[in-house]
């Protein structure tokens, strides 16, 4: 492999976001690098760039890499390019610290500074001789000129380390990825990166590579160290975030990483819940969200920014505190409009509204939801499962797993007006709700059945075998049978079971109606309804897991 090869060798990101090039061949691309130094330099000193001289150099760059025979790559090699990066790096910083106004006496030595840096990319094929990296303090060096004068230089930068910490690369050597790691954390590389990325103009094509190949470190560094997302959010990350996210520019590759990086960010951590929350995020999340409500996404990237977002509020509504922000904000009206408008933010507008009325903290949006005429948009969805919904990326059953979670929170959490508005829409138009109500009980109790009859049978040849079936296979079994519409059933039991219990014959009788009509019995409803209290509860709050086991055993004895 020759010089030229190795410069521009790039692992295989595999489904890592790739931006446009305009440039195909690799050696101009880098050549081209070199140039855009030399010419901002020179520029910035009001000296006026000859294209024939910059060719030439371009040219000459070229030769070299051409004509230049690759020394293996090993210990001793690798060595001795850090030691060449840090004479160059301490010369061009000796010489900016003395010429501070004269940029034509640094110039040649940020041009070398510049080189090596790119020489370094090879480093990236070897991740087992990265302890060399942070033996010979290369990586703390490397994080220092993030915060070089010249952003070409920090940007050449950010496209090594976005190279030295690629997933794929660190999956080569555990040993080297972790020591790369952890002196990049321990070097406050997060924080550098944000204030690196405050300065950039995405409008040179340049800066805005160097925003995305910054936002492919956080994401290589996510993945590899899922912990240290907590850290990264407080370091500024999750502001800046924030801030790109609601900028008033035109959708580009940016803006979707970015939405894709703060899901990742707000993914299973409530202290970045928690922060977003009080940086306003709830508002800036729905702003976004808005120009949805009307108009379909343009483009497959654009469907799929709107997703992240979607995906960042309804992690973020797992926190209770985020539960009022949202009802504050308007969230309520704002998915209740997109239920209505039948437009691809419709599905992911439903699974929202779950998340904002689901367990006693969703008590205030479920009285909320009633009060701007809610009723009327779920109730359609109920009824009947609309085809545009698979479209949106729902199915059938998730459609359906959602209105009846929605309609069990309200019927758990409504008091007073707004629960006999919700009790009488079941007996509107000759009780059809419970019509439909009992059809989905039907419907899923069947796909129940099948699915534990293939499990009766793997536990039956198991058993066979001599194999033990501990807690940990019966929970694989159980989450298998949730997974194949049990928990849908468990929702609509509910359902059943407490719009029984609220004291109108009409819905009362419909229901044993139809469950003598079909064959069915009250006794598996109990069953069913005995085996959800069981397994209630997020594991965080006994005292609330007991009431609510108590308060459906009750039910059960009055259904």
């Amino acid at each position: 492999m020759d010089v030229g090869e190795l410069l521009s060798y790039q692992p295989d990101r595999g489904a890592k976001r790739l931006r446009g090039l305009d440039e195909d061949d690799d050696d101009l691309k880098a050549s081209h690098k070199y140039g855009s130094v030399k010419r901002s330099y020179l520029e910035e000193s009001g000296v006026m760039v000859n294209d024939e001289e910059e060719d030439a150099g371009k040219k000459k760059i070229l030769d070299l890499m051409e004509t230049d025979e690759a020394e293996p790559l090993d210990e001793s090699s690798v060595k001795k390019m850090i030691l060449t990066f840090e004479k160059r790096a301490y010369k061009n910083q000796e010489l900016r610290i003395k010429f501070p106004e004269n940029p034509e006496k640094f110039m040649e030595s940020e041009l070398d500074l510049n080189d090596i840096i790119q020489e370094m990319h090879v480093i990236a094929t070897m991740p087992d001789l990265y302890h060399l990296l942070v033996e010979l303090n290369a990586v703390q060096s490397l994080i220092g000129l993030l915060g070089h004068e010249n952003t070409d230089v920090s940007i050449a930068v950010v496209d090594l380390l976005q190279e030295l910490t690629d997933i794929d690369t660190l999956h080569e050597s555990e040993e080297g990825a972790e020591v790369i790691i952890d002196a990049l954390l321990e070097g406050q590389v997060v924080a550098l990166l944000v204030q690196n990325l405050e300065r950039l103009d995405e409008t040179v094509k340049e800066e805005a590579d160097g925003v995305h190949n910054t936002l492919a470190i956080i994401e290589n560094l996510a993945e590899f160290r899922p912990e240290m997302c907590t850290e990264a959010a407080q370091q500024g990350l999750l502001q800046w975030m924030l801030k790109r996210v609601k900028a008033k520019i035109p959708f580009d590759a940016n803006k979707l990483y970015c939405s894709e990086i703060l899901a990742i960010l707000l993914q299973n951590n409530d202290v970045n819940r928690e922060l977003l929350g009080d940086q306003e995020g709830i508002d800036v999340l729905l702003q976004q969200l808005s120009l949805f409500k009307r108009h379909n996404p343009s483009t497959n990237e654009e469907l799929e920014m709107m997703e992240n977002l979607f995906d960042s509020l309804c992690s973020c509504l797992m926190l209770s505190s985020n539960r009022d922000r949202f009802l504050k904000g308007e969230g309520l009206q704002l998915m209740n409009l997109m239920l209505r408008e039948k437009k691809m933010s419709r599905a992911s507008a439903l699974k929202v509204l779950d998340h904002a009325v689901i367990g006693p903290e969703g008590s205030d949006n479920c009285h909320k939801f009633v009060d701007i005429l809610g009723l009327r948009t779920i109730f359609p969805l109920f009824m009947k499962t609309p085809k545009k919904m698979k479209k949106a990326g729902m199915t059938e059953k998730e459609h359906e797993e959602h209105v009846c979670s929605i309609l069990s929170s309200m019927l758990r959490n409504l008091k007073g007006q707004q629960r006999t508005r919700l009790l009488n829409k079941f007996t509107e138009n000759d009780c059809e709700k419970v019509d439909r109500l009992m059809e989905l009980h039907f419907k899923y109790l069947e796909a129940v059945q099948i699915a534990d009859k293939k499990i009766d049978g793997e536990k039956h040849d198991m058993v066979r075998q001599g194999e033990i079936i501990d807690d940990d296979m019966e929970d694989e079994f159980y989450l298998r049978r949730l997974d194949a519409g049990l928990f849908v059933l468990q929702l609509v039991c509910y359902i059943m079971v407490e719009s029984c219990n609220a004291g109108i014959s009409q819905i009362r009788q419909r229901v044993h109606q139809i469950l003598n009509m079909r064959g069915g019995s009250t006794k598996v409803v109990r069953h069913i309804m005995r085996e959800y209290a069981e397994n209630i509860g997020d594991g965080k709050n006994d005292e609330f897991k007991e009431s609510e086991q108590k308060r459906i055993l009750a039910l059960l004895e009055n259904f």
